[in-house]
Parts: structure tokens; sequence; C-alpha cells
């Protein structure tokens, strides 16, 4: 069975350079993807006369912005009016009842009709599982004086609410800048991924040839590149199933073998609490894969990962020894003069961060069994206000100051 979308009242102003129509196409033909299964696949519409008599019909406001939460929770809503103050957003109805909401959703009938239920942004749920973000879904209205906010708004939405240090703190503003640059340029982002990738080779035989500097450099720019491949992916409508693959297996694979290769490379290496290279590059490939296990047992666990569970395990993920941590400890290493500290310190740092992790699956799975699944406390109601505030205003979304 088909939903029937229809868009009216588009507007022109155009975020991040995609107007209302064009945006809402790409966020439609995304969530239809999604919804396979045998859920219920969505059918673009260009004007109301090209409704079926019978079925399910999306109407939505093109002056407003939205993000796929907020579609998505119309969509799990039959016979549901979105409202933005006194304003009509979005409407998920039957068919025949078409002609009469198009009227109200227009204005030109201010009473709802009847058998419709009003819902607001404000009561849909906020916790974003897959970006690791706690934000109530987007609907704003669509103007030229703010289009520079309600860019800002889509960028700091497209971020990951918990992530490391680098990538929550440092880069936000100048990978949007480049994101900039690239949506203007019309690069898509498995463009920006294949830059990525070329530098991650040209690293690795920088560090195998004991040009640290130069493959610090590579290095750095690829993880910058790595941040902007992603929003421009989502401020764009842009994500594929594909690009997700691309990305997430560079990601996935090269950072061990950094380390590796930069230990290999290192002249007259004594070794370490008796630890030669070739064992501390085995220390780093089963911490690197035990991690990787641990998060995925965790996930079995309930409708959160290891780093939303609670908040000393987002605090705990900004310093995990993932790359770009390890990267400074490289990093560090070189400004010393001793780029051996630094494959010591990223190995010692891997293998007490694993144990860290494992002994937090532990414990998770004790509280499963003595209490059920286990949840986020990025979804309780009073997150914003409760006793984890402070958490909440750190990790809770990415924003920037409105340019």
């Amino acid at each position: 069975m088909s939903i029937y979308a229809l868009v009216f009242d588009v507007s022109k102003v155009k975020l991040w350079g995609l107007d209302a129509a064009q945006r809402l196409r790409r966020q439609l033909d995304e969530i239809g993807k999604a919804r396979t299964g045998g859920l219920e696949s969505i059918v673009w519409v260009e004007a109301a006369g090209d409704l079926p008599a019978t079925g399910q019909v999306l109407l939505l406001n093109g002056s407003f912005v939205f993000e796929n939460r907020t579609i998505e929770a119309v969509l799990a809503r039959p016979n549901c009016v979105l409202r933005y103050e006194d304003r009509a957003a979005a409407a998920l109805i039957d068919a025949d009842r078409a002609a009469a909401v198009i009227d109200h959703v227009q204005g030109r009938k201010p009473g709802l009709p009847a058998g419709l239920t009003p819902i607001r942004t404000a009561e849909l749920a906020s916790f974003d599982r897959r970006l690791r973000r706690a934000t109530t879904p987007l609907l704003e209205p669509v103007s030229p004086e703010h289009k520079a906010k309600l860019e800002n708004r889509l960028y700091g939405n497209a971020y990951r609410g918990i992530t490391d240090l680098v990538t929550k703190f440092v880069w936000p503003r100048p990978a949007k800048q480049a994101v900039h640059v690239c949506a203007n340029l019309g690069m898509t982002p498995n463009m920006v991924t294949t830059i990525g990738l070329i530098l991650v080779i040209a690293a690795s035989f920088l560090f195998y040839y004991g040009y640290y500097g130069w493959g610090l450099l590579a290095g750095w720019i690829m993880t910058y590149l790595d941040t902007v491949d992603g929003k421009l992916a989502r401020v764009t409508i842009r994500s594929s199933r594909f690009g997700h693959l691309y990305d997430h297996l560079i990601d996935l694979i090269h950072p061990p073998f950094w380390y590796i290769i930069w230990g290999a490379s290192l002249v007259g290496f004594n070794g370490v609490m008796g630890l030669s290279v070739e064992q501390m590059a085995w220390v780093i490939v089963v911490a690197y894969v035990s991690e990787r296990i641990v998060e995925l047992l965790f996930s079995l666990l309930g409708r959160c990962e290891i780093f939303t569970w609670r908040p000393i395990d987002a605090w705990f993920r900004l310093v995990i020894a993932r790359r770009n941590p390890c990267l400074i400890l490289l990093t560090a290493g070189l400004l010393a003069g001793r780029p051996d500290w630094g494959f010591i310190a990223v190995t010692f740092w891997i293998a007490l961060t694993t144990v860290v992790l494992n002994l937090r699956l532990a414990y998770a799975v004790v509280v499963r069994l003595r209490h059920g699944p286990l949840s986020s406390w990025l979804s309780a109601a009073d997150v914003a206000s409760g006793p984890h505030a402070r958490a909440y205003s750190i990790f809770g979304a990415t924003t920037l100051p409105d340019d």
C-alpha cells in the first residue's frame, strides 16, 4: 500500500543549495527507501488533482523546513495534523478527506476538520539513536531573514551529539565552511570520501618511511574531511547505503594500520615492559577488534549504544582510543621529538580503554538481567532540566552561533 505525498506553498528560499521542493522530494525518497519490509511506500504527487480517491495522503507545507524524524513521526500517526503555533505544517489523512484538509491547511477553513488529532513537535520523541543526540524534531518556518539560522539548525542536526573531542569541539565550524564550499560546487559526499581515502593511503606510506610530520598532516586533513562528507550528505539529503558503507569501512579499517605502520617504522625501538613492536601491534589489533565486539554485544541489551547509555559513557567517548584521540597522542610524541613515545601511548591507551569498555559491558549485562532492556539517559523526559542537565547541554546536540 502506498502513501501519496503532496507538497504545497513551496518556499523558494534555498537552504544548503536546495529549495523546499527539492529538499522534501529527497527527504521523501530517503524515507521511502528506509520504509521497506512490508511498510508503505511513498509516492510523490505534483498536484491535488493527482491524488487518488482512496488510500492515505501526506500533506506537507513547503513554507516549513522539516527533518526526516519530523516527517516520520507524522507518518506514524494516521489522521493527525502537525501544527506550528496556529499554522498547519503537515497532515496524514485518508484520501477522501484531502480536499477539506487542504482547505484547512491553506487557511481557507479555520476549523480543524472533525476526526483529526492536532500534534506538536514538543510531543514527539527527542532521542535520536542514530546520531546520539536528543533534540526536538525540527520544524521551523522558512524565511529569507532566517536563512543562516536555519542552515545552522540543519547543520547541527546533522552532527552526532556524542563523539570524540576533536569532532565535537574543533571541527564543527571549519567543517561547516567546507560543507558550504562542497555544496556550492556540487560535490557529492562520495567525492569527499574518496579524497579522504587517498589521504589515508598517503599517510600510511609517509608513516612507513618515517615522514611523520607529513603523514600526520595528511591524517588530520583526512579526519577533517571525514567530518565534512557525513555532514554534506545529511544537509543536502544525499545519504545512500553505498556511501554509508564506503565511509564506514574506511573509518573502521585504517586506524590500526596507521598505528602499526608507525611502530614498524621506528628505528632502534627496544620495546617497553618486555613487549616488542610486533607484540605491541598484536595488542593494538586484539584491543581494537575487542572494542568493536563490545559495541555490538552492548547493542543487544536494549535500545541504546554503549556510549549513549549513561552520561559517564558520553564523557568517556570524548577520549576513548579512537582515531582522533590517538592522532593527538602521536602528534604529541612527534612534537616532543619522540615518535616512539607516541606509539607506546597509543598502544597502552587502546588497551586501557578496551578494558574499561569490557567492564562497562559486564556491568550492563547485570543491569539488563535485573531491570530489563537498557535505555539511554538522553531519552529521559526531564533530560534537559534533570540531574544530567549539564551533560545534556554538551551532548544533547551540536550547535553553532548564527552567522
